[in-house]
C-alpha cells in the first residue's frame, strides 16, 4: 500500500509498512483482551506497538477500524483452517478431528486475538456486525456437514447445539488459565470437544503447538 505525502511541494509516494499493521493489531488485541477494547486509547495501542499514536492513522482510519480489522482476521484464520481441513480429510471423521485440532490451534496461539473476537464481536457496526455473524454460521455449518453422518441420531438442531458447546469448551481456555503444560491442555481440550460433539477421539491431537501467553 502506498501513501502520498507533501514534501517541499512536491508529492512524495511512500510506501506503508505492512508489519506495522500487524504490530498494531497486536498491540490492540493485548490490549483489549486484558481490559475490553473501549478502555483503551490509541496513544496505549501505538506506545504497546512501539509506534507514535498518530502513526496508526497511516494504517487504520479510526479504533473502530482496527477492531473490524482484528475480528476480521481472527474470523479469516478459522476459516482458512475450515477450508484447509476439509480439503484435507478423506472421511467425515477425519475432518472432524482436523477442525477440532485446528480450534484448538488458534485459541492457544492467538489467545488474545480470540479473547476480543469473543468479547466484542457485538459491538461492531451493524453492517459489519451482520456480516461476521453470516461468516459464523457458515462456519459452524462446516462442522455440522461433517458432524451429520457420524452423528445420525441428531437432529439439526441438536447438531449445531453439539457444535456450539465442542467448540465453547475449547474457547473456555481464554478466559482463565488453567496452570496446565501446553501438551496437556491440547489433549484435554480435544477430548472435552469430541465429547461435546460425542464422537470418539479417534488419535491423540498434534500438542506441538506454542502457546502464547498474552
Amino acid at each position: 500500500m502506498v501513501a502520498e505525502t507533501q514534501h517541499a511541494g512536491r508529492v512524495v509516494r511512500r510506501r506503508r509498512d505492512p508489519d506495522r499493521a500487524e504490530r498494531i493489531l497486536a498491540a490492540a488485541a493485548r490490549l483489549a483482551a486484558s481490559r475490553g477494547f473501549h478502555t483503551v486509547g490509541m496513544t496505549e495501542i501505538g506506545a504497546e506497538a512501539g509506534i507514535v499514536g498518530s502513526g496508526i492513522y497511516r494504517h487504520f482510519a479510526s479504533k473502530e477500524a482496527i477492531l473490524v480489522a482484528l475480528l476480521d482476521r481472527g474470523m479469516a484464520r478459522l476459516e482458512a483452517g475450515a477450508a484447509d481441513a476439509l480439503d484435507r480429510a478423506r472421511s467425515d471423521a477425519e475432518a472432524l478431528l482436523l477442525l477440532v485440532k485446528d480450534h484448538i490451534a488458534v485459541a492457544l496461539t492467538h489467545r488474545s486475538e480470540l479473547a476480543v473476537y469473543h468479547r466484542e464481536s457485538h459491538t461492531l457496526p451493524e453492517d459489519e456486525r451482520r456480516s461476521l455473524r453470516r461468516r459464523q454460521r457458515h462456519y459452524v455449518e462446516d462442522w455440522v456437514h461433517v458432524l451429520g453422518p457420524l452423528r445420525p441420531d441428531l437432529a439439526d438442531a441438536e447438531l449445531r447445539l453439539a457444535v456450539h458447546a465442542a467448540t465453547g469448551a475449547i474457547q473456555s481456555t481464554l478466559f482463565f488459565r488453567s496452570g496446565l503444560e501446553p501438551e496437556r491442555m491440547t489433549v484435554r481440550l480435544a477430548e472435552l470437544a469430541h465429547g461435546c460433539l460425542g464422537v470418539p477421539l479417534s488419535e491423540p491431537p498434534d500438542t506441538a503447538i506454542e502457546v502464547n501467553s498474552k
